[in-house]
């Protein structure tokens, strides 16, 4: 027992044991020269700590005991064999203080103020205030797509599954199942709930609710009542109604907890053989004996829910093809939205590589996903919670099994959407179920249509049509109607001529007019028809039809008997020409409308009809007849001509940097097609934001057909914009983006933004364009892409804010405050990391260029033979950029990560200073005052060293068994807070710089800690949901001891007022490079692998635990003495031997 009070380690030194038996209980003699926070130094030597000389160790050194913090002297002229040899110089917390060598100190030196800021400190600051807030106005305020969702009206009632209980699922208790019935239009009752139709399963998303399904179910239930039902064709082709049913996860959070959405997943599948075992009851009311049972089910998810609609079939109790179909809405495909949760990286990283494997087999027998297709919906700029860029396919998915579109490129959409409104929309719920209505056949098994018939009926619903994979129905269609027209007819207009009609129906007669197709030889002509009218189908009686005709007969023996219709516009004359034709209205194009009323592409108006054929497509017609069918004059207009690739095409190379200097200027000619195209490949980032200004034509005598339409869009993925009545137009878009993995087809894809302008050409006047770069509108697009980074390239400053304390400490004894060393780092390693960094990153830039070439990456997707040596994670370091122009981007970061540190720490001070003056006054009005022992109380007086190790063992234990690190890492946090509360208040009141050095010490750590913690906090929200819905399963992952371990022991350790040694040897080198080692992985993999932080950080707390226990000379026989002891005394913790007294 001596021998630990005495923390000698020498049995033969008796007079050291008797020398530190009084100071157990009552402290050092009134001449010692050991006081607490002073490293191992003679008196001369305390007073010049903090003017940077080094310290004389080898004439006093400092040991201590345990948890009484109290400092024993080892006099200088003990001989030097007596003495422990370490590395470590041992400081302890005991407020003792002698006061003729305290005012010596005060008159040479003053504690450092925690609030001082360096010029520099504070010019940074301001700077990078400005820089964080123009990011933060231009995201709320510029490039803001407009949004024109309306909000449907339905009539919920929602049917609890009981049945699926926990027979069958495990998650029974937690998750539920339910029917979606429209009250007052689907039929059913307890008996029969209605089964009548394809089943499909709603999947909410992160702390969704199942109810987010009501919208789509909702409008599937009044579609096939109001419109499917009275459709006898369709109804003979296998369509039947939706049963929607709706998985409710009770809100869980899957997006930061990967064993979350591994268990939805499971219970998924568990659901889908539920549902079908429910159609395969025989005595199901109204089941079809001549129809096969349902063999699949349609999923549609919602943000995270369709990443477990993939993960669904990966899993061990997946059933083969019980899923085909897949439609996700802002579902982050490519890459999880935050990377806090190692389960959470780890499972998106096995789903994607199952996909990709699966679909890069040559043999369809040995792809498990050869009949699935996917889509993904993404709402684009106005979905704030998941980048729109993470909802691409293009790593995963060939373009034969799904793609990534838009809402704005949805026809009759044209809206961007943020990330809720995109369950709800009614212009896209109603385009959505429309497609499923299409895709239905009960006629099969798995209830859809083969996968190819499916991708035509997605590329039919969701893309323009006038996309590169677009389908077009003309060349497979058969001839339907025979025109008839005299011979002697002046409608046939002369080759190359434009059509041009400003109303209908003047001769109150049908009329047609023939635009001939030229001929075969004619390469790069197409053919371009837009109006104001809607397009009759064939057989209609309305005001305008589009043929496509052929001479007839178009071979011998051919008699008018096979074809369908007859349209005689010969008036009865004896001479007559007669064409076999084909209707196109299935390949209208809409388009948005764009009249001098028009404001948005949203507008509640009658979209332009449009028709675009190559001419390749036409090869086998002679004519294009537009039929104008009105019987009285009536308004409306159309434009119709075949033009020249040449004239409609303009091809600009045009750089950025060209681009941020002048701009870009076009002029478009007078004689011009109704279509002009400029494609600019040298645009493609998704970071930058672009202003387009169209100039006014003037149109002479003749008002406008219609004002100036825009499109703006890029091929991979499917997104769209339209800017009717165009003006000026706000330019951004979703190319290539940070920390994206490349795709398969990277180099065979048109990079870039493309521009169609559609307008008057009857006008004959010219027309100017003017691109510009939006700089402060791309500031905002940072925002999105870049949010980790504010939250991971912090810690880079803290790590070397940190280093440079310890390097001082080690070298002066002066633990310096943050403010401080932020100071002395801007001055040299902080810019030289960035700099060093912003070279990294355009070397890696320059080597990855060299990778895309396209005889080592280009694979034949549509074969589905892709042997790939992609580095999916090629993106993955520092910017998750390959583009050299974005350098800037780096020291942009790093301005703003200082500032935020410099804010944080002054946030943090203010917090502290002012929870320790409310201490304060709290523990004076309690009626205790100092009497003649000017030292204060322990910071926790009532907990021994044996308490104090058993708190920390049942801590680690439940944290083993119960509990997740990350809830003891919160605890850890709100400890070290207070102990930086109790350590500020003792140093106010001492004034002693070696309580200063203490308090910027543990400040330090909770500055570390605190950007630790929203590593954490999501996985412990998480933990916390579950049980209030009182699911006590505990995580199966979380529980490693060696995760909270280092913290929970070094926290421990500060609360009891233990200052770490200094050291003094090589040793210290250890603790620089750890630093730095963290500083390095926050920069280069933070955003990525955001949850690796927290372990290197745990390392670097490992360290200092050791430093701290070392110079302790800890061992398992002091351990042992701790259980013995209270380690106060023989009076006890709370002992003060008649030093204060109670107020009366």
């Amino acid at each position: 027992m001596q021998k630990r009070l005495s923390g000698s380690h020498q049995p033969d030194q008796p007079h050291l044991v008797f020398d530190a038996a009084p100071a157990r209980r009552h402290g050092p003699a009134t001449d010692d020269t050991c006081h607490s926070f002073v490293p191992q130094m003679n008196q001369r030597k305390a007073t010049d700590l903090y003017s940077g000389e080094e310290s004389n160790s080898s004439l006093f050194t400092c040991t201590r005991g345990f948890a009484g913090g109290t400092a024993h002297p080892t006099p200088f002229n003990v001989p030097t064999r007596y003495k422990a040899v370490m590395p470590f110089e041992s400081q302890s917390f005991s407020p003792t203080i002698d006061k003729s060598m305290e005012g010596q100190r005060q008159r040479r030196s003053r504690p450092r103020n925690p609030w001082s800021c360096s010029l520099l400190t504070l010019s940074l600051t301001f700077l990078s205030a400005l820089a964080l807030f123009g990011i933060i106005h231009s995201y709320m305020t510029r490039q803001i797509d407009p949004q024109g969702c309306n909000t449907p009206r339905m009539m919920p009632t929602y049917i609890k599954l009981i049945g699926f209980d926990t027979e069958h699922t495990r998650f029974a208790s937690k998750y539920g199942l339910y029917l979606y019935r429209e009250r007052g239009v689907d039929e059913y009752s307890e008996q029969d709930i209605g089964l009548r139709g394809v089943p499909v399963l709603f999947l909410p998303g992160n702390a969704g609710s199942y109810r987010q399904g009501r919208s789509l179910a909702s409008e599937a239930s009044l579609y096939f009542q109001n419109v499917i039902r009275h459709d006898q064709e369709k109804l003979n082709a296998g369509t039947r109604s939706l049963d929607f049913f709706m998985a409710d996860f009770n809100e869980d959070m899957a997006a930061f907890h990967g064993q979350t959405l591994l268990d939805q997943a499971e219970y998924v599948n568990e659901a889908l053989a539920y549902i079908l075992s429910l159609y395969h009851d025989p005595k199901r009311p109204g089941r079809d004996q001549n129809l096969p049972d349902p063999s699949s089910v349609i999923l549609i998810g919602h943000s995270m829910g369709g990443i477990v609609a993939r993960t669904v079939l990966t899993m061990s109790n997946y059933q083969a093809n019980s899923v085909n179909t897949i439609i996700t809405m802002s579902t982050p495909h490519a890459r999880p939205p935050v990377s806090f949760d190692v389960d959470v990286v780890r499972t998106y990283k096995q789903i994607n590589d199952y996909w990709r494997e699966a679909y890069s087999q040559k043999w369809a027998n040995n792809n498990p996903l050869w009949h699935v297709t996917l889509i993904s919906i993404a709402g684009g700029g106005g979905d704030s919670i998941v980048p729109s860029d993470y909802t691409s396919l293009s790593s995963l998915v060939p373009e034969t099994h799904g793609f990534t579109v838009f809402t704005s490129t949805m026809p009759n959409v044209w809206t961007g959407m943020d990330h809720l409104s995109i369950a709800w929309c009614d212009s896209f719920r109603k385009v959505i179920i429309r497609s499923l209505f299409d895709l239905v056949d009960v006629r099969r098994s798995p209830q859809t249509k083969q996968r190819a018939e499916r991708m035509s009926v997605f590329k039919k619903w969701y893309l323009t049509g006038m996309e590169a994979v677009s389908e077009r129905t003309l060349p497979q269609k058969d001839l339907t109607t025979l025109l008839t027209l005299e011979d002697n007819t002046n409608s046939i207009l002369p080759q190359g001529q434009r059509l041009v009609l400003r109303s209908f129906g003047n001769r109150q007669l049908p009329k047609a007019h023939l635009l001939p197709v030229p001929p075969k030889g004619a390469s790069g002509k197409k053919f371009t028809l837009l109006t104001d009218q809607r397009l009759d189908h064939p057989g209609v009686n309305g005001k305008l039809e589009v043929l496509f005709c052929s001479v007839f007969p178009l071979r011998a023996g051919h008699s008018a008997a096979i074809l369908s219709l007859n349209m005689d516009l010969s008036g009865g004359s004896a001479g007559s020409t007669r064409l076999a034709c084909k209707n196109a209205v299935e390949d209208v194009i809409h388009l948005p409308a764009s009249t001098r009323s028009s404001k948005f592409a949203f507008d509640n108006v009658i979209p332009f009809s449009y028709l675009q054929y190559n001419l390749e497509d036409l090869v086998e017609h002679q004519f294009v007849a537009v039929v104008d069918k009105a019987a009285k004059p009536s308004s409306g207009w159309l434009v119709a001509e075949f033009s020249d690739s040449s004239d409609a095409l303009i091809q600009t190379k045009v750089g950025l940097g060209r681009l941020l200097g002048a701009g870009l200027n076009i002029r478009l000619p007078a004689e011009r097609p109704m279509l002009t195209e400029v494609k600019i490949p040298a645009l493609h980032s998704s970071l930058l934001a672009y202003k387009l200004r169209v100039g006014k034509q003037p149109c002479g005598e003749h008002a406008e057909l219609f004002t100036p339409l825009l499109r703006q869009y890029i091929s991979e993925p499917h997104e769209s914009k339209y800017f009717v009545n165009v003006k000026e137009a706000d330019i951004n878009l979703h190319g290539v983006a940070p920390y994206m993995p490349p795709h398969l087809r990277e180099q065979s894809v048109i990079r870039g933004i493309s521009f169609q302008l559609w307008s008057d050409p009857s006008c004959n006047a010219s027309m100017e364009l003017s691109l510009r770069v939006d700089v402060i509108g791309s500031m905002g697009k940072l925002a999105m892409r870049y949010r980790t980074v504010f939250a991971a390239l912090p810690l880079l400053v803290i790590a070397l804010v940190l280093r440079k304390q310890f390097q001082i400490y080690d070298k002066t004894g002066a633990f310096i405050p943050f403010s401080e060393a932020l100071d002395l780092c801007l001055r040299f390693s902080l810019p030289l990391l960035f700099t060093i960094l912003t070279f990294v990153a355009t070397s890696l830039a320059t080597s990855t260029s060299g990778m895309d070439n396209p005889e080592k990456v280009l694979m034949d997707w549509r074969s589905n033979s892709t042997e790939t040596v992609i580095d999916f994670t090629r993106n993955d370091l520092l910017l998750g950029s390959q583009d050299s122009f974005f350098w800037f981007l780096i020291p942009l970061f790093g301005l703003i990560s200082i500032g935020l540190c410099a804010a944080v720490n002054y946030v943090v001070v203010a917090l502290i200073y002012s929870l320790s003056t409310i201490r304060r006054v709290l523990v004076s009005r309690r009626g205790y005052i100092k009497h003649d022992d000017p030292r204060p109380a322990a910071i926790y007086p009532s907990l021994s060293p044996r308490q104090r190790i058993i708190n920390s063992a049942v801590l680690l234990c439940f944290v083993a068994t119960v509990i997740p690190y990350q809830f003891a890492y919160i605890v850890a946090c709100i400890v070290q807070l207070a102990t930086c509360v109790q350590t500020l208040q003792y140093a106010r009141e001492t004034k002693s710089n070696s309580q200063y050095n203490f308090y910027n010490y543990v400040h330090s750590i909770f500055i570390l800690m605190l950007w630790i913690l929203p590593v954490n906090v999501l996985v412990f929200a998480v933990w916390v949901h579950n049980l209030a819905v009182h699911w006590w399963t505990p995580f199966a992952s979380h529980h490693n001891v060696l995760s909270i371990m280092p913290f929970i022991l070094l926290v421990e350790t500060l609360t009891n007022g233990n200052m770490i040694p200094r050291v003094t040897s090589r040793l210290r080198h250890i603790t620089s490079a750890l630093f730095i080692i963290l500083a390095v992985y926050a920069a280069l993999y933070g955003v990525t692998y955001a949850y690796l932080l927290h372990h290197i950080a745990n390392v670097v707390t490992a360290w200092l635990v050791c430093v701290h226990f070392a110079s302790s000379g800890f061992s398992l026989q002091n351990l042992s003495q701790a259980f013995e002891s209270s380690g106060f005394g023989e009076d006890g913790p709370l002992a003060t031997n008649g030093h204060v007294k109670k107020l009366p």
